[in-house]
């Protein structure tokens, strides 16, 4: 499987995550983003042995773009703790339903995830096991009954930006979780990790990668 790299020097490595890929094995047992790396390592670099490499943040399966991985245990920790700290700029683009009333805004919401069926929700602010989340965006440009967002984390909970958008009342385009009344089934979600900021592990310069969304589906109305 053909996965470009965007970035690699001796403790980082960014690469292109294609859209339907989980990024570590799962019960469904197909070939992930983990596995696939570590065997092209091993093989580009002619490795003997168990080749490292850390899983630092996620994307969700349905989801492609820029992702950073460790290639040192070095760089995995301060990575990690940058995650931890808020001090990676993640910018995503997304196709979702419907116009934005506010052309730019904060939301912020309390999400709480129900494990059993694999599903975020977003519950009162008093909520004991509810977690902060917060983004911005932007809306770059409309097309009929379709808008495309710019979209900055300033947290990382699980299925925010899915969720988060459907509850202000813009699901994403192809979203059959938070968004199963306007879209079809087989319909592919368009969410797109665009941009990623980050201090480097090592050399504390910073390091910025873009990523374009591919030249399908509604991303075709856009770019």
């Amino acid at each position: 499987m053909n996965i470009p790299v965007l970035f690699e020097d001796n403790h980082v490595l960014v690469v292109e995550k294609p859209v339907n890929i989980p990024v570590q094995e799962d019960q469904s047992g197909d070939a992930d983003m983990l596995t696939l790396l570590k065997a092209d390592l091993k093989e580009r670099y002619q490795k003997p042995g168990n080749v490292f490499l850390g899983l630092v943040h996620r994307l969700d399966r349905p989801v492609g773009g820029v992702m950073v991985f460790a290639k040192t245990s070095k760089a995995a920790s301060r990575l990690s703790d940058a995650i931890r700290r808020g001090a990676f700029e993640r910018t995503y683009l997304a196709v979702v339903r419907g116009k934005p009333v506010h052309k730019q805004a904060q939301l912020e919401n309390t999400l709480l995830k129900d494990h059993a069926e694999n599903k975020v929700h977003v519950v009162s602010s008093g909520h004991g096991k509810g977690k902060r989340a917060r983004l911005t965006y932007e809306m770059l440009a409309a097309r009929e009954a379709l808008s495309l967002l710019s979209v900055q984390l300033e947290t990382g909970r699980p299925h925010q930006i899915r969720v988060q958008l459907s509850h202000a009342g813009m699901p994403l385009y192809g979203d059959q979780k938070y968004g199963f009344n306007v879209n079809k089934p087989g319909q592919q979600i368009a969410l797109w990790a665009h941009k990623l900021s980050f201090e480097h592990p090592t050399k504390k310069d910073m390091i910025t990668v873009e990523s374009t969304p591919p030249d399908t589906g509604p991303w075709q109305q856009f770019f």
